[in-house]
């Protein structure tokens, strides 16, 4: 039953033999019932291997923190995993930064509001006073952080501050770099929408550039961020096809609506811990 109680666990290891059924054994061993299993294997050798497994915790016949520490003892070490088991009612705490452009902010607001969203969004920080009333019709925390090179490090030590224990932090059109140590507090939990099919056109004002060069598509990527300005593992892209009559805020009007729908997704396969990180890629069991 979905009613019941459950957890997700995450899986990245080196492939070989043995591997589903050493952990399809222990967690039935420990009274576990699998739900749900996706899996996924490189072709590259020597291989990786991937998994998303929901389980039920109702009848499990030790307290999880011990289901944990016996899994990385007797499968996890084993095999060389990297993984993590989590309780699902365990919400994630997301945090979002914003300057003025407020579509991609909203529509995470909106799902968060709607129950759309797995998550506890309660704190929105922008560089810019302008969206504090829209962010409070919410009954989101609001604060107002200026932000700019010359107070940059400033800003984001202020900021580090109110975002201690956030879970994720978004940037939700945040028109400011980010330092490779502000960064580095939130590695892999840290996503920004750029408004472009990266990798192309990346950096400032992508939708001239686009116009400029006579793309017949536009796009949005959803990325983690990393010290490598718009280089980061990317989630999840959409595009949307455009044509000579289009102008530059044409382009803008469909890449607004590209970016809010992308990130919105890929917050939420955040949440649902339907991502793994390898490399400077990424894994979606979407």
């Amino acid at each position: 039953m979905k009613t019941d109680p459950r957890a997700i666990l995450l899986i990245q290891c080196p492939d070989r033999p043995g591997l589903v059924a050493a952990i399809s054994s222990f967690l039935f061993a420990h009274g576990a019932n699998i739900t749900d299993l996706d899996q996924h294997s490189t072709d590259v050798a020597p291989g990786a291997y991937f998994m998303r497994l929901e389980l039920q915790t109702g009848k499990l016949d030790l307290p999880l923190d011990r289901v944990r520490a016996l899994f990385e003892a007797e499968v996890a070490r084993p095999f060389a995993m990297q993984w993590r088991l989590d309780l699902i009612t365990e919400r994630k705490k997301v945090a979002v930064l914003v300057s003025r452009h407020d579509h991609a902010l909203l529509e995470l607001l909106w799902q968060f509001q709607r129950g759309d969203l797995a998550a506890d969004l309660d704190l929105v920080i922008s560089n810019h006073p302008d969206l504090r009333e829209a962010v409070e019709g919410f009954g989101v925390r609001f604060e107002h952080v200026p932000n700019s090179k010359e107070i940059r490090r400033e800003a984001e030590t202020r900021m580090l501050g109110l975002l201690a224990g956030a879970d994720l932090v978004v940037l939700a059109r945040y028109m400011q770099i980010v330092s490779a140590e502000f960064a580095a507090s939130f590695e892999n939990r840290l996503i920004n929408i750029h408004h472009s099919f990266l990798p192309a056109f990346a950096g400032a004002d992508p939708y001239r550039q686009a116009l400029d060069r006579g793309v017949k598509i536009v796009g949005a990527t959803a990325h983690y961020v990393t010290a490598d300005l718009d280089a980061g593992p990317i989630i999840e892209q959409d595009v949307g096809r455009v044509s000579h009559r289009d102008s530059v805020e044409d382009l803008k009007a469909l890449g607004r609506d590209l970016e809010r729908r992308v990130l919105a997704r890929a917050v939420r396969w955040h949440c649902e811990d339907r991502i793994i990180v390898h490399g400077n890629k990424t894994v979606v069991f979407a």
